[in-house]
Parts: structure tokens; sequence; C-alpha cells
């Protein structure tokens, strides 16, 4: 078992960093937007490039972001079960989750959208707008972000195995949202 948390402890430390990269991404999209806004309106100047790399920010921020939001325990719940459930309970209803939805849909997702990126970059697709940008960087997002979510996937399953056994404590406190 120490191996695998060894493992779990790299793949945390790996989506640690790219959750930070998803933070500079949502600076980087306020600055853009804002200047971008303040050019238009002060100079009648405009690009379609800097709307597309807001939108490639914001698909950063979502799939760089995922995985962190994994490793932090901040994922979208069902509440109404998880919640009335013992820690142990939580641990078994997490376990199951990844292992029957979370790892195969993070593994297909990845296989599914790898060709997607791959056209892309082998023909060095460029967007269709006048001033657009090349698409290969954005399509590439898809399956590292997919990827990155299954290994925390595996990551998170190596954690709560280990708390079953009791090698571990897992956090398994979840506080709902409050929307």
């Amino acid at each position: 078992m120490g191996a695998l948390l060894a493992f779990s402890r790299t793949v945390d430390w790996l989506n640690e960093r790219f959750g930070r990269v998803a933070d500079y991404c949502v600076l980087a999209a306020c600055l853009i937007s804002a200047g971008n806004a303040t050019v238009r309106y002060l100079l009648s100047f405009s690009t379609n490039g800097l709307l597309e790399i807001q939108w490639y920010l914001f698909g950063a921020v979502v799939l760089l972001g995922a995985p962190y939001t994994l490793k932090m325990n901040e994922h979208v719940r069902v509440d109404l079960v998880y919640m009335m459930l013992s820690p142990r309970g939580r641990l078994w209803v997490d376990t199951l989750g990844f292992v029957l939805i979370l790892i195969p849909a993070g593994i297909y997702l990845t296989l599914l959208s790898w060709p997607f990126f791959w056209q892309a970059f082998v023909s060095d697709e460029v967007s269709q707008n006048a001033g657009g940008l090349i698409l290969w960087p954005a399509k590439l997002l898809l399956p590292l972000g997919f990827g990155l979510l299954a290994i925390q996937g595996i990551s998170e399953l190596i954690k709560r195995v280990a708390a079953l056994h009791g090698d571990i404590t897992v956090e398994t406190d979840y506080e709902k949202p409050l929307q």
C-alpha cells in the first residue's frame, strides 16, 4: 500500500500544480477581457483572437481545475444521500463512484478526445474567424484535462481504499452548497 500511496501523493502534487495554472488562467482571462473592452471602447479596435484566447483560458480553468477540485473534495455530490451516511459509508460511496463512473468515464473521454486533438495538431487547424487562433492548444486541453481527472480519480480511490483498511484517515465531511 505504501507504493500506491506514494503514487497518490505524486498525482496530488501534479494536479495541485495544474490547479495553480487554472488559477492564473482566471486572472489572465479577466485581464484580457478588461483590456479588450478598454481598447474596443477607447480605440474602436478589437480582434477575434482576444475573444478566442478568453475561451481557451476558460476551457483551461474548467479542464485543469476539475482534477484539483476532486483532490480538494469539493466536487459535486448527491447531498441528500451522502450527508446521511456514516464516514465509512461515505468512503464506500466514493470508492464505488470512482470505480464505476469517474475513472472509466475519464479514461473513455481521454481516449475519445485524443484523435480530436491530434487531427487539429497535425493539420495545424486554425479558427475560421478572421484573426482567429490555432486550435490545437485548446483541443489539447480535452485529453489532458480528462486524463488528469482520471489519474486523480485513481489517486482518490487509493486513498479511500487505504482509509477503509485503516491505514490513513480521509476527511469525508462535505459542506453542501448554500444555493
